[in-house]
């Protein structure tokens, strides 16, 4: 059995945003309900909510890729603006192994109500990494066009990790949009409207992230180690609550582009040009409740994926316009097909299924337990899942069904300082993983 434990992993961290907002220029009380603060008592109680609040989290843990490490992570919420949040984490183990992550969320600027502002940055070396590279990979025997085949090894080696991502993200005026950008980030109340309009009905946006991603792995220098481009992503979120959706749904497609330098003076930095698309939908139904299990939810999703360049030959490079493993469609990891480690499967196109069964019990110790109680933690939820998905070379429905690979699993979940932290034991074929990771899967 492969055991790979991480906690609040820097990868993960990609999908934290705006801890702790609730509303730009109102008071939410504890039922959910906003109250425009009209005396000045309740403005400055109003003004109090959002100064600037940090919380640490220190933690120990053992995996398999960084040994025995200590770290912390840190939440600087409404951060100079209402909505607006910093996220850095730091990493360090026995292995000599270190992990660094800065994140910035949710800031505007000045008559720009529609717009978001986010930045992302990664830093990482790992002395004894888990990779899977491409069948023949390792000094210079990699055969030209392979190297993102779906045929890979499992290695161990010294890996240096990087991405830097700025996400501009414009916030269409419809739905919860429609006052506004900082606005949109709130929570829908039990008595909102709800449709499957988007006209009407949750929030649309379009979001426009440069990033830079690189990795080099000592002993496989023939590997691709830096991609860079653009990725545009329109999304819609008809979710009641991020955190604990119970109705609605969610809609992404992304495209991502990378333009190439394969004239670039420096042959280290030349890239083939390539394209991506990923597609996702959720779906959240309520099941009702009990007296045990007053909140009983069934979570569904399917992703979607190909690289449509795959097979585009470049005669003058003699290589295929195709990412690298680290940038392109693959399944395994903390979010898709769990059982497996990350990028386990690589290959031009992917689909994958899953659902949940997510249960919030009456019964709620974890806020009177030491170290617990020294956070706010409003819920938790047990959860039982399964997964099934496949990669496949070419962009075909039969290949991708066929032979499926599958997951079954559990885990618990809970908010903390409005941060969602899940544990999870997910087994796999011939392969199994527990995960401590933040946010939800989706």
């Amino acid at each position: 059995m492969l055991f790979s434990v991480i906690a609040i992993f820097p990868v993960a961290a990609e999908k934290l945003a705006n801890p702790g907002i609730r509303v730009t220029s109102s008071d939410v009380h504890d039922d959910g309900n906003v109250i425009e603060p009209v005396a000045s008592a309740d403005s400055e109680r109003a003004r109090d909510k959002f100064e600037p609040e940090f919380v640490a989290v220190p933690f120990i843990f053992s995996t398999e890729t960084l040994s025995t490490t200590v770290g912390g992570a840190g939440v600087l919420k409404h951060a100079g603006q209402p909505q607006a949040s910093i996220l850095g984490i730091g990493l360090y183990s026995s292995n000599d192994s270190w992990v660094s992550y800065l994140g910035v969320s949710n800031y505007q600027l000045p008559k720009l109500d529609q717009w978001l502002f986010s930045g992302e940055f990664y830093q990482a070396n790992y002395k004894q990494g888990i990779y899977f590279v491409p069948e023949g990979s390792g000094g210079d025997n990699l055969v030209p066009g392979a190297s993102d085949s779906s045929q890979r090894d499992r290695i161990v080696t010294e890996g240096d990790e990087s991405y830097s991502k700025v996400h501009i993200k414009y916030v269409l005026p419809w739905g919860k949009g429609a006052n506004g950008a900082a606005r949109s980030l709130m929570p829908s109340k039990q008595g909102d409207d709800f449709t499957w309009d988007p006209r009407e009905s949750g929030v649309t946006s379009i979001e426009i992230t440069p990033f830079v991603k690189t990795q080099e792995l000592v002993g496989y220098e023939d590997l691709p180690t830096k991609a860079q481009g653009l990725e545009v992503k329109l999304d819609w979120d008809n979710r009641d609550n991020g955190k604990n959706s119970t109705r609605g749904g969610h809609t992404s497609l992304t495209f991502s582009r990378d333009f190439g330098s394969s004239g670039s003076s420096d042959a280290a930095d030349n890239r083939e040009s390539w394209t991506t698309w990923e597609f996702e939908q959720s779906a959240f139904f309520s099941l009702g409740g009990s007296s045990w299990f007053p909140q009983q939810i069934l979570a569904l999703n399917f992703y979607l994926a190909d690289t449509p360049t795959w097979n585009e030959y470049d005669s003058t490079s003699n290589g295929y316009h195709r990412p690298p493993s680290f940038s392109g469609v693959s399944l395994g990891g903390f979010e898709h097909l769990r059982g497996y480690s990350s990028r386990q499967f690589v290959g031009r196109s992917a689909v994958l299924y899953s659902a949940e069964y997510r249960v919030q019990p009456e019964w709620q110790p974890l806020q009177s337990l030491p170290i617990f109680n020294l956070y706010d933690v409003p819920w938790w939820q047990w959860v039982v899942f399964a997964e099934a998905g496949q990669v496949a070379d070419n962009f075909s429905a039969s290949e991708l069904h066929d032979d499926m690979k599958w997951t079954l699993g559990v885990g618990a979940r809970f908010e903390v300082e409005s941060v969602v932290v899940r544990a999870e034991f997910a087994q796999g074929e011939g392969s199994s993983q527990f995960w401590v990771m933040v946010n939800q899967p989706f």
